[in-house]
């Protein structure tokens, strides 16, 4: 199936906004619930509407697969093959200042992931990581607030490595080191003994790689919260005051120390259970737990801005304009929150920006008059061969 932008009365008459990069095409085979789909991108605005369930949200999943090498809501990428299938293939052509970049992803059953671009092969997936940095925006993001600790290391680490490639390193070897550990923990329980002065090795790199993840962690928060409180203040029209914390082990205690003080609850446990993967962030809302005390608006508005601050944040440390993918998000917030985002593409803040909706008159409401590049896809069920199909969107 071919996707075919036909520019509406929104299209602007002024050059495009000079940018680092954009997803000029994209090319699904075998995707989630896509047989089929080749898309042509405009650079700035790209708005796929059409009702629940045609693929809206599994679109702008294939686009975080090629900016960053995996699927924004399912780590087990086999799940993202389109059932009765083998495999699946994301590919794309990112046009940067420098020439165009193809980037191919692929996932077959049974066999390890490849990522390649321009045709070659990456050794590592950590190397594709931070050359083409993207922000999502979507109503699952509630997790965030909802799920334990590791939903939210997760963000954080996936935030910082777009952008810093020491931290991703440090980060990549720490958990191959926890693993380790933890491996002669168990050993310990099954054979019996086992000493602190064993695990030195280890103890040694998760002293040096984790000392260096908390320091980042730090000074990155301390950029982000500021940046969180200037979205949430230009968002929410109430009198409340919002709080993001870190909170780690590592802020009192060196964790050169912390591992012989945990050293009996490890053994007994058969894990490490001190250290930068028990790392949380804590939301508040006028010094109380978002989780509890903030209503379902004031959830989302937080949200909304954690993520537009990451956004400035990414923008700021990699000079790079990240792709911004907005997700069914207009259906969800009220007036208020849509003219903040309304005036922040208004200014030009964002480069290309990918936005789903079910409704493509309110699509044409909120962006009718900006001077920008609105191209609209139209999905819907075909249903003589129920299936989806794509069709021209009508001006």
């Amino acid at each position: 199936m071919r996707l075919t932008a036909v520019p509406g009365p929104l299209r602007s008459r002024l050059p495009l906004l000079r940018m680092s990069f954009h997803l000029a095409r994209l090319n699904l085979l075998h995707f989630r619930n896509h047989r089929e789909v080749e898309a042509e991108l405009g650079a700035e605005i790209n708005c796929f509407v059409g009702p629940n369930g045609v693929g809206k949200t599994n679109l702008l999943d294939a686009v975080h697969y090629l900016s960053l090498g995996k699927s924004y809501f399912d780590p087990v990428d086999s799940h993202n093959i389109l059932h009765g299938e083998e495999l699946f293939m994301v590919q794309g052509v990112m046009h940067t200042q420098a020439g165009d970049d193809a980037i191919l992803c692929s996932v077959r059953s049974g066999q390890r992931k490849v990522l390649s671009r321009n045709r070659k092969e990456y050794d590592r997936l950590a190397d594709h990581v931070g050359k083409y940095p993207v922000v999502m925006i979507t109503p699952y993001d509630g997790q965030l607030i909802l799920d334990g600790s590791e939903v939210r290391r997760r963000f954080l680490d996936g935030l910082i490595a777009q952008f810093d490639r020491a931290y991703l390193e440090d980060l990549i070897r720490y958990n191959r080191t926890l693993t380790q550990r933890n491996t002669m923990l168990k050993q310990f329980a099954e054979r019996g003994g086992g000493s602190l002065e064993a695990l030195e090795p280890w103890d040694e790199q998760l002293v040096f790689h984790g000392t260096n993840v908390h320091a980042v962690r730090q000074a990155f928060m301390a950029e982000l919260v500021p940046l969180l409180n200037e979205h949430y203040q230009g968002i929410s029209a109430g009198p409340e005051q919002v709080a993001l914390e870190y909170r780690s082990a590592l802020s009192d205690t060196p964790m050169r120390d912390l591992l012989p003080q945990a050293w009996d609850r490890d053994r007994a446990a058969q894990y490490t259970t001190q250290g930068i993967h028990k790392d949380d962030l804590v939301f508040t809302i006028n010094e109380q737990p978002l989780k509890r005390y903030g209503s379902q608006g004031q959830q989302k508005t937080y949200l909304i801005a954690l993520k537009l601050a990451q956004f400035d944040l990414t923008r700021s440390r990699s000079s790079i304009r990240p792709i911004l993918l907005l997700d069914d998000i207009f259906d969800k917030i009220d007036p208020q929150r849509m003219r903040h985002l309304l005036k922040l593409l208004s200014d030009h803040r964002f480069g290309q920006v990918l936005i789903t909706d079910t409704d493509p008159r309110r699509l044409h409401t909120a962006l009718d008059g900006l001077d920008h590049d609105v191209r609209f896809f139209h999905l819907h069920h075909d249903r003589t061969i129920t299936r989806e199909t794509i069709e021209r969107t009508v001006a």
